[in-house]
């Protein structure tokens, strides 16, 4: 996991260092970067096919989540979808789903040097709500609750950083501030879409998901 995230580092620098240039290259880069934690766990635990199929299912069911609500800024189900299935799936998929989902729904949105972060920063909320889902949290509503809606703050805080670095000019510390400052509206949708979705589904779709775990055995033992 430390060679993953030093190379993604090092094709993050070097989106800045090239100025956004060759964006989906880089954006390719780190899709491969993400795929190796779940080669990694093929090698010392084969997926079964249930499982990489239901990996599919989940991207797919995040990308519906996301591309609808486009025109609403920061209000979408992606987060929630890609939140459950780091849970269930556990850190190296949940990462893996987290950074696919933010490549194929810009397929429909449109892709841009933004695209590579988006993959990195739903990665990572994927790979620490399988952290999550190795804990007694996961059964806590209020603790998926608060998890989900510090996310919605942390994923627009990674977008900032990326929007800072790459054209605010002069950058100073009241520049970088303010470049935060002016998203804040956006990352509370962001948290309170988390929140309102944990709440309403999560119970449903765990419960949904261990069900059909029962009788197809498709999630991965953790």
């Amino acid at each position: 996991m430390l060679l993953v995230f030093s190379l993604i580092a090092v094709f993050l620098v070097l989106v800045l260092l090239l100025k956004n240039q060759y964006f989906l290259l880089f954006s390719f880069m780190v899709l491969l970067c993400t795929l190796l934690p779940a080669y990694w766990r093929f090698e010392h635990q084969p997926l079964k096919t249930q499982t990489l199929m239901f990996v599919a299912i989940l991207i797919a069911l995040a990308v519906a989540g996301r591309v609808p609500f486009a025109s609403i800024p920061s209000v979408q189900a992606a987060s929630f979808v890609i939140i459950l299935g780091g849970v269930v799936l556990g850190p190296e998929l949940g990462f893996v789903t987290g950074s696919t989902t933010a490549l194929v729904s810009n397929m429909f949105l449109g892709q841009g040097p933004w695209t590579p972060w988006q993959m990195v920063a739903w990665g990572l909320m994927g790979l620490t709500a399988g952290f999550i889902g190795r804990t007694k949290f996961r059964h806590s509503l209020i603790a998926m609750i608060v998890f989900g809606g510090v996310w919605g703050f942390v994923f627009g805080w990674m977008m900032d950083l990326w929007y800072a670095l790459a054209y605010v000019t002069p950058l100073t510390p009241k520049s970088f501030i303010l470049a935060f400052v002016a998203s804040a509206g956006f990352d509370l949708n962001h948290c309170l879409s988390n929140v309102v979705l944990i709440g309403l589904l999560y119970r449903t779709w765990e419960k949904l998901f261990n069900r059909l775990d029962r009788k197809y055995s498709f999630l991965p033992k953790q």
